[in-house]
């Protein structure tokens, strides 16, 4: 029994440790946050040393963009396509065919002629 406040405390009391426990895991968390704040100094250069990009630079960077959205969409609209052509192979019946025929449509008008 330790005497704090004029009340006694139990360091043997859950609530003690508890807050004895927190008190050192909040230490060590700002002890490592401080410590990886001094490293992030140490990464980031010298204005000197930052790299400038040229002219040339830029349009490198420009044509690698437009190649990466241009495949974006091409990936796209393969799944697009991928898709419709699911869906024109299975049925809702667990059939399939690889022409759907809908009676009333189109292949049953050409059929009746």
């Amino acid at each position: 029994m330790i005497k704090l406040f004029n009340k006694k405390v139990c360091l043997t009391s859950p609530i003690s440790i508890m807050i004895i426990v927190a008190l050192l895991f909040s230490t060590i968390v700002i002890a490592s946050a401080v410590k990886n704040g001094e490293d992030i100094k140490k990464v980031i250069p010298n204005k000197e040393e930052l790299w400038v990009p040229t002219a040339e630079d830029i349009a490198y960077q420009d044509s690698m963009y437009t190649i990466i959205s241009n495949t974006q969409n091409d990936i796209t609209d393969i799944k697009q396509d991928i898709v419709y052509i699911l869906e024109r192979l299975d049925y809702s019946n667990g059939s399939w065919d690889s022409v759907r025929y809908v009676k009333g449509g189109k292949i049953d008008k050409l059929r009746n002629q």
